[in-house]
């Protein structure tokens, strides 16, 4: 797999924090075997199969990582949570798989088999903290550094169509950017802004 671009960070404290916190996560889903979380189930889902453009890294990723009868391919969970990274610091985390299947529920609703660009998954605290300082309005507790939130844009799907389609679904958090051009879709309760 290729290599993000790495920031430098100052605090060195803050590198042994969260390189602590990315290896208990490794090693906790190590562990864990992938299962179809239960409230998911009150949906019918479509197998789960998506087209990933990263735009800051230039890479695709197409990839099958659940069937239909709910099994997740752990490889197919390893290279989304790759593609997903923190582009800025090259840090990867566990992305909350009900957030991929809200991201592939919405896929499927537009048409399906769209490439989606990824314009911000996991966020590292560092990346962050920077959006902050930059005045890029980030939210200080984002639920992008739990892997819990995914911005994107379909080339093909307009903007507003993607919005009322996640808003559609009451499944999760929707955020609707026109002047950036993404819609950030997240697996907290169901709201909008």
């Amino acid at each position: 797999m290729g290599s993000g671009t790495v920031g430098m960070m100052k605090n060195p404290a803050l590198d042994r924090r969260s390189f602590l916190k990315v290896c208990l996560a490794g090693a906790m889903a190590l562990l864990a075997r992938p299962a179809f979380p239960k409230e998911l189930t009150d949906f019918q889902f479509p197998v789960g199969r998506l087209s990933l453009y990263n735009i800051h890294t230039g890479e695709r990723l197409h990839v099958t990582y659940r069937d239909p009868s709910g099994e997740y391919n752990k490889e197919a969970l390893e290279a989304l949570n790759w593609i997903l990274r923190c582009h800025y610091s090259g840090q990867v985390a566990n992305i909350d798989v009900r957030a991929i299947e809200f991201l592939n529920l919405v896929d499927k609703k537009v048409g399906g088999d769209n490439e989606i660009a990824i314009i911000s998954g996991f966020r590292s605290l560092e990346y962050n903290e920077l959006l902050i300082k930059e005045g890029r309005g980030v939210a200080r507790h984002s639920l992008h550094l739990l892997g819990r939130a995914i911005d994107i844009r379909m080339p093909r799907v307009p903007l507003d169509t993607l919005r009322q389609t996640a808003l559609s679904l009451q499944y999760g958090g929707v955020g609707y950017y026109p002047r950036s051009d993404f819609v950030h879709l997240d697996s907290g309760r169901s709201r909008f802004w």
